[in-house]
């Protein structure tokens, strides 16, 4: 069984006037990303949308003093970007569509995501998302340890980091023993 994780691909970390925006770079994957999105649902595969919700005043939380304000709770800044907003508007009452909070970087840190996983007998992940050496590489390297096999979009992740995007997509796949799927 396989899931997708769609991560943090926001109006904050993609749109340009975002508050920690990966800028052209996320934009350029939104289609990959809505289209990889699009036929998880349609197959009746579980699509996770794992997305940063963040509380500025929460002094104990190390990204306030890394990183502006970004996905705060309460804000459009946390609304999916783009048209993958619509397809979860659509889709977000059915069974195999889950959101999940997440206050670190890993989408398993906090989280009851493992245990939805092995729930549903998944043991295929295939990541999506912002940022390639950050979120999506912390959720990968998480998914390893907990023995999930790992696939990433190569057309559906993107970092504000060039040299980071490149360094984690080598990575995932030297480090993690992930599939890199071309796009």
């Amino acid at each position: 069984m396989k899931a997708l994780i769609s991560i943090d691909y926001t109006y904050d970390f993609v749109a340009d006037d975002g508050k920690l925006t990966t800028g052209e770079a996320g934009q350029a994957i939104e289609t990959a990303l809505t289209d990889h999105t699009k036929s998880f649902i349609e197959a009746n595969d579980y699509v996770v949308f794992a997305i940063d919700a963040h509380d500025p005043t929460d002094d104990f939380h190390p990204e306030n003093n890394l990183f502006p304000p970004h996905n705060v709770i309460g804000t459009n800044g946390r609304d999916l970007y783009g048209s993958l907003q619509e397809i979860y508007k659509e889709h977000q009452t059915q069974a195999n569509v889950y959101w999940i909070d997440k206050r670190h970087y890993s989408a398993f840190s906090g989280t009851d995501l493992d245990i939805r996983l092995r729930e549903r007998g998944i043991t295929e992940l295939y990541l999506t998302g912002v940022c390639t050496d950050i979120c999506v590489l912390h959720t990968a390297v998480d998914a390893y340890n907990l023995g999930y096999q790992l696939f990433i979009y190569e057309d559906a992740v993107a970092s504000f980091d060039p040299i980071g995007h490149d360094w984690a997509l080598k990575h995932f796949q030297t480090a993690l023993g992930a599939e890199i799927i071309k796009g």
